[in-house]
């Protein structure tokens, strides 16, 4: 039967009339027109998008929403779906036949490759002739950069009456409600943090073997070239491949071209002209090196990474703002660093779902205000914001007033100091890139410089009310690195604080600052962790969790768990990706929820750590945290198991000793 999609088009524009304005091949906006130009073609190759309608919508609150109608008109053509029950986008001849997988493949395009737009709305309209009568069927899509862009069904509707301006606000509330589990959100978090540390070790062995770039300037390099991509909507246009032209003047070199967008787009945030400044005097270090611009067979250096970040990586990134990408990006190129001995413990990324955990330990929400002593690329703050964010979205019903309170959270209610300029430099990146919690990320040495206020804006000289302290401190400072922790705690008056640190540090070695900390705030849990840095550290952690303002008592309970089996199995090759070197074995959502849950005394979905949890009194000296120090032994042991002991010691010394060379010393 032929195709009646001209018939079915036209049909969806007669019903468009009572809505608002549409299109099909007028611009409908700047930013939208370059995404779906820029986007892979429906056949997966290079060429521009057409949809067959297109709408850009307004709510009451000024929130725009793009939707991408498709056309078909052959009975079938609806849609295709995987078994999974997911759009089934995974072929190109898909996105051609059905109309729904095209809708999808369009508002894709958007999400991922604007600024602005972090949602669209899909439509598939198929129609077909039964019997002399023209029929009509609808699916109706959305999708979220908050869902990692996994397309979500809103509803089953019959015609497009739910764009009318009368229905729309109703129809915005339930994409609103719409969200993936937290094991839908996990596995996607996992698939985009494996898909982007390939493509950024790729790209850094390139630069490696191919192009010769110094391992110090790798790190600047990258972060500089994803700040010309970002662009600012409206006034700084993305920098394009096309734009490094490989000249070699002083001002005219690719170099000083992306210094310059780099420039320009910095001005455009609410950041201190000394911060401006600041980064953009460290990244010019690097791009003004010759080397670095000069063109080698027509091609400058700078060229040949930007068209692999502005093609492979800034699409997936796109799709997943609230990971902490920079902190990956320099874990992946400092895997070449020579790291000092003494160093190597305090240059290390905390895992995003370590990250998370401690966030919900400290009772993360929309009113929240939470510092890091030590930021690195500001791990701990993005999955801080998330949850507050979230927490925003899920209690506030005016949308003004969403609105109003998720911009509090980014500009007043995050902090974080870093020392190191190229780290303190990638955390303000990360934070831009989350839509810009980055006004109080502070290059100061937390200890010596730093007075507990904020020191810019409306809140300048103000202290700021801290009631969440997250932190993984170096390891090679006082105490372990508790200096840091005695001296945010002092500083707080309540709420809540979790700290990843060297697990020894709470059996003596952490003194005399863990004594000051027992005597204005009270140990809550010491949660013994697995190998999470899986050879990047060598050391064994915990997390220590700490109720502020509230000096210990010596009848004061605390929760001491074994979270050895955190149902991760882990491995560290070099050049696999994070499906290889972290696999979900044993249900590490559920162990991860169930932890949380005892340390929140809320009741266990699940009862992996009964037998790993046991609750003491500690001494009020600060050198007894560790789990060990007081795992209850059930069993007494015997003269006969004393007796094994020292034989299988002595079988083993007498082993060894037949096994090596020269006189046994110590035998």
């Amino acid at each position: 039967m032929p195709s009646i999609e001209e018939k079915i088009e036209n049909i969806a524009k007669e019903q468009l009339k009572k809505c608002r304005t549409f299109t099909k091949t007028e611009s409908v906006n700047a930013e939208i027109d370059d995404a779906l130009k820029n986007a892979p073609s429906k056949s997966g190759g290079k060429g521009s998008n057409y949809p067959d309608i297109k709408l850009f919508l307004t709510t009451k609150s000024n929130r725009k929403i793009p939707v991408m109608i498709e056309v078909k008109g052959t009975k079938g053509d609806l849609i295709k779906t995987a078994p999974s029950g997911e759009i089934d986008n995974s072929k190109a001849s898909n996105i051609q036949k059905y109309a729904v997988n095209g809708a999808v493949h369009y508002a894709d395009a958007i999400v991922k490759n604007t600024m602005s737009y972090k949602e669209s709305v899909a439509v598939g309209v198929n129609g077909y002739e039964d019997a002399g009568e023209i029929k009509t069927e609808l699916g109706v899509y959305y999708v979220s950069a908050n869902n990692f862009c996994i397309p979500k069904k809103v509803g089953d509707y019959s015609d497009l009456s739910f764009l009318y301006p009368e229905n729309f606000e109703s129809f915005v509330q339930k994409i609103d409600a719409l969200s993936l589990t937290e094991e839908e959100k996990e596995a996607k978090a996992r698939d985009y943090e494996n898909r982007i540390e390939i493509k950024l070790k790729a790209l850094n062995q390139k630069m490696h073997d191919e192009l010769k770039i110094s391992v110090g300037s790798r790190v600047q390099l990258v972060a500089g070239l994803i700040m010309a991509a970002l662009g600012v909507d409206g006034r700084v246009s993305p920098l394009e491949i096309t734009d490094l032209k490989g000249d070699t003047g002083e001002n005219s070199n690719d170099g000083k071209i992306v210094v310059n967008k780099i420039a320009d787009f910095l001005n455009e945030k609410n950041l201190p002209k000394e911060k401006r400044e600041l980064i953009v005097s460290d990244l010019s270090q690097v791009f003004i090196y010759s080397q670095i611009y000069k063109p080698e067979n027509g091609e400058s250096k700078i060229k040949t990474v930007y068209a692999v970040i502005k093609n492979d990586i800034m699409p997936i990134f796109t799709s997943a703002r609230h990971l902490d990408f920079t902190g990956r990006l320099f874990n992946v190129l400092n895997e070449w660093v020579d790291i000092p001995d003494g160093d190597k413990n305090d240059v290390v990324l905390t895992p995003r779902y370590v990250c998370e955990f401690m966030a919900k330990l400290c009772k993360v929400n929309k009113d929240s205000y939470v510092w890091d002593y030590a930021t690195g690329s500001a791990g701990f703050l993005i999955s801080a914001m998330k949850q507050m964010i979230d927490d925003a979205e899920k209690t506030i019903a005016s949308p003004k007033e969403r609105a109003e309170k998720i911009a509090h959270i980014k500009y007043f209610q995050l902090l974080g100091v870093e020392l190191r300029a190229d780290i303190y430099m990638l955390a303000v990146l990360n934070m831009i890139l989350m839509g810009d919690g980055s006004c109080n990320i502070l290059h100061k040495d937390s200890l010596t410089e730093f007075k507990g206020n904020y020191e810019q804006g409306t809140q300048k000289d103000t202290p700021f009310p801290a009631d969440v302290f997250l932190l993984n401190p170096p390891y090679s400072a006082k105490g372990k690195g508790f200096v840091f922790v005695e001296r945010a705690l002092s500083r707080m008056s309540g709420g809540r604080a979790a700290v990843l640190i060297q697990e020894n540090a709470g059996s003596g070695n952490g003194l005399p600052y863990t004594k000051e900390i027992l005597k204005r705030n009270t140990l809550v849990a010491a949660i013994h962790m697995s190998d999470i840095f899986c050879g990047k550290a060598g050391v064994q952690t915990a997390i220590y969790v700490f109720d502020a303002g509230v000096p210990h008592g010596a009848d004061n309970l605390v929760k001491f768990i074994d979270f050895s089996n955190d149902g991760y199995t882990r491995q560290n090759r070099k050049k696999s990706g994070v499906d290889v070197n972290l696999k979900n074995t044993g249900d590490a959502a559920g162990r991860y929820r169930e932890v949380a849950d005892i340390v929140l005394n809320r009741k266990k979905a699940t009862h992996y750590f009964d037998d790993c949890v046991t609750e003491d009194t500690i001494s009020l000296n600060g050198d007894d945290w560790t789990y060990a120090q007081h795992k209850r032994v059930d069993t007494i042991p015997t003269e006969s198991d004393f007796r094994k002991t020292v034989a299988d010691y002595l079988a083993w010394k007498v082993s060894t000793l037949l096994k090596s060379e020269g006189t046994p010393e110590n035998f």
